[in-house]
């Protein structure tokens, strides 16, 4: 089987870089008339040359004659005067098409910040689709405009900014052309929306302190926006976008030029915090507790960040979400620190690909993470470990991408104090690829010492990605097994294109490869995962079917001393309604080789004895239209399951009145029986969010699994008082439901203050 894989693997990836050498050039672009009201008429057979297309779009910022009001009018003369972006194209659903209602764009800038004026023409603008005004909202499920601004002009990297017709704030770093996507990068910035009667209006000001750029007297970036017209479900840019891609595509963005004698900030934010919590732990009050710490951003060069960290906090963090584990391997929790999710994307190394999307589900934990950040500050079982500081210096320079981590982790009972220290280097090189070089070190108090070193690569050209890494542990103190490598190994692609998906590769990691500061359920395999899809839009079905995508995947696992681990295959059939609706269908045969029985069911008892097990799944998935104001997604899956039989149903209402409130619950239910016992495991995750506006939200989450017996919940309370300035309060319970006994309880108020210079 795994000469076959590889045998496949080569010559798919044959095969596809022939394709990509001989591509014809595209027709060169044409343009179609606008109607009426904003309505733009339909070209019959739109080609546009996606590369040079771009050249045309450019744009000229020019100084304000005065003072701008951020009203959401664009009353100042400044905006009349200002050059226009118009013509907006389409790249979802009808490629290369003028957008149904075009989207003008005016910038103009003055000392201390640029503004966006902002024109989304509509004919119908009560059919707007508004249903989130939190921070950070859902930029897929509302109408919509983004921008994205590449300050260094290198058609990398870029910063982005997106609102809504209700004013709501997303913003983003984005590098490598969306290799690394950082949403939870903050930027300082406001905006101001009103809706008219033929469309509506955003006008957005963004202070040049929040941005970096080289120290030039006149200043050309690259510039690219984004329309939504949700109710369509239709996607339309400036400058136009092959359907494959999206704004993180800065190589094939526009420009903004004129802009003379901008000096950016200080570049010095501080960031104080003040914490006061209670607890209850098994009926008992404890003291209560009263924290401070700071938290300083300081912009050494035009590229670079240096961060300092003292009495690091993250009590204001949403609870993890509860998994049902019916493996033998440790499950994988998302990072959801804010601290630690800055700039993350420097620090990734290798393709950190995770499982493979859609209703389908996946082989399980595929790859592992070199670097993993949640081993810092926090226990096995999720539990906050105390961060006593510690300094980030993350950013470009040139060609070069830098990040430097250490962090300080106190004593917590027989948790042993430890400091954390990651390297990172990266070049770039060609037109768009790069390579790179980590190392990562961890010492606690004691002997006890771990270091991995490593090297990487990424070239991509055009569709085609490829993509490699190499990495070694050096553990003196390890108690991995004496047999086997300390190596960890990499090498794969992706192919993309408007009608086809091709995705390949091997990874390998040996029996002593041992990484304290990352994310590695297996040791000693070697892992042979693709993926093989075609991209389908008949025409026939064109008026409610968008995209139907069959497709095959595997995910193969073999231990490096011989015989099978896990096999996965997947025969599946994808299906994008117009309106956003997805439904998929398939069937998963699996073979696992048990080498030591485990339980799989802690409360029943319920093991899987050692052995070799073949089985089969068949699964339904149905998810409908997300903008609705109401929704649900649902899988439904039976089959053999290991020696047995197992029933899964999954099932999620949600209910967004306005986008003030909504409310989400999520069920998950698995019917087991096998030769050692029968168990179902039930698992409730509800979440309910009120917006009172922009700047004051609620979030409650709620979760019940009967595998441990437990409610908990998870209720915040945020307002941002100034810009980067919070005010949380937090409530946190855990409940035994059997009696209704409460296990422990918490209430934290937190209260952040930035001065920016």
């Amino acid at each position: 089987m795994v000469r076959r894989h590889a045998a496949l693997c080569a010559g798919a990836l044959g095969l596809l870089i022939a394709q990509v050498v001989v591509l014809p050039p595209p027709a060169a672009a044409q343009e179609a008339p606008a109607r009426p009201g904003g309505r733009v008429a339909a070209s019959a057979s739109p080609t546009i040359n996606y590369d040079t297309a771009r050249l045309d779009r450019r744009l000229t910022a020019v100084r304000a004659a005065g003072p701008i009001a951020l009203n959401g009018r664009l009353d100042e003369p400044s905006w009349a005067s200002a050059p226009m972006a118009h013509n907006f194209v389409q790249n979802d659903p009808r490629e290369g098409e003028p957008a149904t209602f075009d989207t003008e764009v005016r910038v103009v800038y003055d000392d201390d910040a640029l503004y966006f004026g902002v024109f989304a023409s509509d004919d119908q603008p009560s059919r707007i689709i508004v249903n989130d005004i939190k921070k950070d909202f859902s930029t897929g499920s509302s109408d919509g405009f983004t921008i994205i601004l590449d300050t260094f002009h290198d058609e990398r990297n870029g910063y982005q900014f997106a609102t809504n017709p209700a004013g709501a704030k997303w913003d983003a770093q984005t590098s490598n052309e969306g290799r690394e996507n950082n949403a939870n990068w903050d930027g300082i910035w406001d905006v101001a929306t009103t809706i008219g009667e033929t469309g509506w209006y955003a006008e957005i000001r963004i202070p040049f302190r929040t941005l970096k750029f080289n120290p030039a007297d006149i200043q050309t970036w690259g510039v690219n926006f984004e329309r939504k017209l949700r109710r369509l479900n239709e996607d339309s840019y400036w400058s136009p976008l092959p359907r494959i891609y999206n704004l993180d595509r800065v190589s094939l963005a526009g420009t903004v030029e004129g802009m003379r004698g901008l000096r950016p900030g200080k570049n010095l934010r501080v960031k104080p915090y003040a914490a006061s919590s209670s607890s209850t732990l098994a009926g008992r009050t404890t003291r209560g507790n009263v924290d401070i710490g700071l938290d300083v951003k300081y912009g050494v060069t035009t590229g670079l960040v240096w961060d300092f960290t003292a009495n690091t906090d993250f009590s204001q963090v949403e609870a993890d979400e509860q998994q049902i584990n019916l493996t033998r391997f440790s499950l994988f929790f998302p990072e959801k620190r804010d601290f630690f999710l800055e700039n993350s994307g420097i620090f990734q190394f290798g393709t950190n690909a995770g499982q493979f999307g859609g209703g389908g589900g996946g082989g399980g934990a595929r790859e592992m993470r070199l670097f993993f950040s949640r081993q810092i500050g926090l226990s096995d079982q999720g539990e906050a470990i105390p961060i006593l500081g510690g300094t980030r210096l993350t950013g470009r320079q040139g060609a070069y991408t830098l990040g430097v981590l250490n962090i300080q982790q106190r004593e917590q009972g027989a948790q042993p104090g430890a400091n954390f220290t990651a390297l990172r280097l990266r070049r770039d090189i060609l037109a768009n690829s790069d390579i790179g070089a980590i190392l990562l070190d961890k010492e606690e108090a004691g002997p006890h010492s771990n270091r991995v070193s490593g090297l990487d690569a990424n070239f991509r050209f055009g569709f085609l990605t490829v993509n490699t890494y190499v990495a070694k542990s050096f553990s003196p103190s390890s108690t991995a097994p004496a047999r086997g490598n300390a190596y960890a190994t990499r090498e794969g692609f992706n192919y993309q294109s408007r009608t086809w998906q091709a995705q390949a590769g091997h990874s390998g990691i040996g029996e002593r490869f041992d990484d304290d500061l990352g994310y590695v359920p297996r040791r000693g395999i070697h892992n042979f995962d693709g993926r093989f899809g075609r991209y389908l839009r008949p025409a026939a079905l064109s008026k409610w079917m968008r995209q139907m995508q069959p497709h095959v995947e595997f995910d193969v696992f073999r231990r490096q001393t011989g015989g099978l681990d896990t096999s996965y295959m997947g025969y599946h059939w994808n299906m994008n309604l117009q309106d956003g609706s997805n439904a998929e269908v398939g069937v998963n045969p699996q073979i696992e080789d048990i080498p030591a029985p485990f339980t799989i069911n802690a409360s029943s008892g319920t093991r899987v004895n050692a052995g070799r097990y073949e089985y089969k799944e068949y699964f339904a998935f149905w998810r409908t239209n997300e903008a609705a104001r109401v929704s649900f997604n649902t899988r439904y899956a039976i089959g053999t399951f290991y020696d047995g039989y197992r029933r899964n149903l999954s099932f999620g209402p949600s209910l967004r009145l306005n986008e003030n409130f909504n409310a989400s619950v999520n069920l998950q239910l698995n019917d087991i029986e096998l030769s050692t016992g029968a168990f179902v495991s039930k698992l409730v995750t509800t979440r309910v969010n009120y917006n009172f506006n922009t700047k004051m939200f609620f979030n409650g989450l709620v979760q019940y699994n009967n595998d441990n017996h437990q409610w908990t919940s998870n209720l915040r309370f945020n307002i941002i008082h100034r810009p980067l300035s919070d005010f949380f309060l937090v409530y946190n319970e855990r409940r035994d439901e059997r009696n209704g006994q409460m296990l422990n309880r918490a209430v934290i108020a937190k209260l952040t203050y930035l001065v920016a210079f």
